[in-house]
C-alpha cells in the first residue's frame, strides 16, 4: 500500500509544488572545465625543446595554453583550494592562524606597498596588474608544515625544474606507467609528491610547469606538497626570465600579481615523519632562528606555523656549544653576519635560510661560511646540532632533502651529482677538499652510486636540476632524477631509490 495515501492532501500538494519548483530551477553554473591529463600531455608533446629554443620564445602556435584566462582558472582554483583545505583550518596552526583578511587576501600583496624593498625591475610588471588592489597592503606571512606519513609511506622527491616542462610529464609518465598515478590522481595509498621549488624561470616554460604542478595538488590536496623555493619571489622572476616569460605569452592579459600571490601558499619548509623520525624537505638550507619542535609535537595529520620572527643570534647565546672549539672564524663569521629579525619578504632584511642557503660538500670544510651574494653555507657539525636540537621525547628530524645548490657549469658539486647518479649525499666518509678537483669517474669510486641507499641520521641530500636546461647541455645530462624515499617504523630501514629517466631533446 503506497505511503502517499497517509499524507494530507495540502501536504502532497505542497511537495508537489516545490518538486515542481526544484526541477525548474536552473541549475549552478558548472565549474570551468579543465582539459584531461591525455590532453594536456599531448598539447605538451609539440613544443620545442628550451635546448633548441635557446632563450626563445615558443611560438604561440605550440603553447598548450593560449590564454591566461585558462591558467588564471588553475591559479583561482588553488587559491580557493588554500583557503577551503587544510591551510584554511585554523585548529591546524601553531599559534596566530590566517585570516582572511590579510594571508588569504590575494586582492593585495606585500610587494605593492610603496615602500616594499623589491626590485625596480618590477615597476613595469605590477603597473600592468589588473583589477583594484586594496590598501593597505597586507604582510610577508613565510609559513612552515608538518605531514605526518603512514608507515611504508613512498615519497617522490623533485628538486628544481626551472620551466622544463619535458622532464616533469616524462616523470609523470615513469608514475602513471608504474602505478603510481592515473592521470593527474594517485592511486597508492600511501604515496605523496614531494617538490623542492624553483618552478620557472631560466627555462621557456613556466607557466606549463606550475599549471601541472597545481592540477596535481588540486587532484591530489593531502598528498602533493610544494615548497616555495627562492626563484618564488618577485625580484627573482623578474631578472630572471618568469615574468617577461608571462607577458610575451600573454602580453596584457598577463596577470603578475595573481601568479605571484600563489606563491605565499607554499610552504618554505615541510617536515615529513612517521614513527617520530622526520626529514626536512626545503629548497635551500638551515634556518637556526626558527625552532619547529612546537610543529613537530602538534596533534594531527597536518599543522602549520607562520615564521614571525627569526632569532639567529639569539641561537648562537643560548647554544655557545654549537660551533666546534676549533672553528673560531667560522664562529666570527656568523656572529657578525646573524640577525634576530621579523621578515619583510624572502630577501629583506635578509634572505631566508630555508629558501636560500647551502651546504659544505665534505666534512673538513668549515661548520658556516657566507657565500657572498648569495646566502649561508652550513657544515657537517653545525647542521647535525641543528637537525639534534629538533628532538623532543621520540621526534627528531633525521636529515635533509633539497635542491638549489647546482651550477651551470662544471663544479665539484656538480661531479659530484653526476657521479651520483643525481642525488648527492654530503660529508661521506671517503670524500674531502683534497678531492675537489676530481673527475666524474674518480669520484664514483668514492661516492654511493647504488640505486637504493640508506638514510643515515644526520644526512644531507641535494639532488639535481632536470636536464631540459643550460644546466643539462653544460653538464653533459640527458636524464632527470627524482627519489623515491620508502619509510619503516625505524630510520634504519628508511631507503632512498634513484630513479633516472630520458628525457627528449
Amino acid at each position: 500500500m503506497s505511503r502517499w495515501r497517509f499524507i494530507p492532501l495540502w501536504v502532497a500538494l505542497l511537495l508537489i509544488t516545490v518538486a515542481v519548483a526544484a526541477e525548474n530551477e536552473p541549475a549552478p553554473a558548472p565549474a570551468p572545465a579543465m582539459r584531461s591529463y591525455d590532453d594536456w600531455v599531448a598539447a605538451c608533446q609539440r613544443m620545442p625543446s628550451n635546448r633548441r629554443l635557446r632563450g626563445a620564445v615558443p611560438p604561440a602556435g605550440t603553447l598548450p595554453i593560449a590564454r591566461f584566462a585558462e591558467f588564471g582558472t588553475v591559479l583561482s582554483a588553488f587559491a580557493d583550494q588554500s583557503r577551503t583545505g587544510a591551510l584554511g583550518q585554523t585548529n591546524r596552526w601553531i599559534g596566530t592562524p590566517p585570516t582572511a583578511q590579510a594571508f588569504f587576501n590575494t586582492s593585495t600583496a606585500y610587494f605593492l606597498a610603496p615602500d616594499a624593498p623589491s626590485s625596480a625591475l618590477l615597476e613595469n610588471f605590477l603597473a600592468s596588474a589588473r583589477g583594484p588592489r586594496t590598501a593597505p597592503t597586507i604582510p610577508f606571512q613565510p609559513f612552515a608544515a608538518k605531514v605526518e606519513l603512514p608507515e611504508n609511506a613512498e615519497i617522490y622527491m623533485h628538486a628544481d625544474f626551472h620551466g622544463d616542462i619535458r622532464s616533469l610529464l616524462a616523470d609523470l609518465a615513469w608514475l602513471n606507467g608504474n602505478g603510481y598515478l592515473r592521470g593527474f590522481d594517485i592511486l597508492k595509498p600511501r604515496f605523496h609528491l614531494v617538490f623542492f621549488g624553483d618552478y620557472t624561470d631560466r627555462g621557456a616554460y613556466g607557466v606549463e610547469v606550475l599549471y601541472t604542478l597545481l592540477r596535481l595538488k588540486l587532484a591530489n590536496p593531502d598528498r602533493v606538497h610544494l615548497a616555495r623555493g627562492n626563484h618564488e619571489e618577485v625580484s627573482i622572476a623578474a631578472r630572471y626570465g618568469f615574468l617577461s616569460e608571462g607577458r610575451l605569452k600573454y602580453g596584457a592579459d598577463f596577470d603578475p600579481v595573481k601568479v605571484l600571490r600563489i606563491y605565499d601558499f607554499l610552504p618554505v619548509a615541510i617536515w615529513l615523519g612517521t614513527g617520530g623520525n622526520y626529514i626536512q624537505c626545503n629548497h635551500g638550507g638551515m634556518e637556526p632562528g626558527f625552532d619547529p619542535r612546537p610543529l613537530l609535537t602538534a596533534t594531527g595529520p597536518t599543522a602549520y606555523q607562520f615564521i614571525d620572527t627569526l632569532t639567529q643570534r639569539q641561537f648562537l647565546t643560548t647554544h655557545p656549544d654549537w660551533f666546534a672549539p676549533g672553528d673560531t672564524k667560522a664562529r666570527a663569521d656568523y656572529t657578525r653576519t646573524a640577525q634576530d629579525f621579523r621578515p619583510v619578504d624572502p630577501i629583506n632584511p635578509v634572505t631566508l635560510g630555508f629558501m636560500w642557503n647551502d651546504f659544505t660538500l665534505v666534512s673538513d670544510e668549515p661548520g658556516f661560511a657566507i657565500d657572498p651574494g648569495r646566502a649561508f653555507v652550513y657544515g657537517q657539525s653545525t647542521t647535525r646540532y641543528l637537525l639534534e636540537q629538533t628532538r623532543t621525547g621520540s621526534n627528531v628530524v633525521q636529515a635533509v632533502f633539497r635542491g638549489h645548490q647546482q651550477s651551470s657549469a662544471p663544479n665539484p658539486m656538480m661531479r659530484r651529482l653526476m657521479a651520483g647518479r643525481g642525488v648527492f649525499r654530503h660529508w661521506q666518509k671517503d670524500d674531502s677538499t683534497a678531492r675537489f678537483a676530481a673527475t666524474t669517474r674518480e669520484l664514483e669510486s668514492i661516492l654511493e652510486t647504488a640505486p637504493e641507499r640508506s638514510v643515515p641520521p644526520g644526512s644531507v641530500w641535494t639532488l639535481n636540476i632536470s636536464p631540459d636546461s643550460l644546466y643539462g647541455e653544460a653538464n653533459g645530462f640527458d636524464y632527470d632524477t627524482f627519489a623515491l624515499l620508502k619509510t619503516a617504523k625505524n630510520i634504519a630501514d628508511w631507503r632512498v631509490k634513484v630513479i633516472n629517466v630520458d628525457v627528449a631533446k
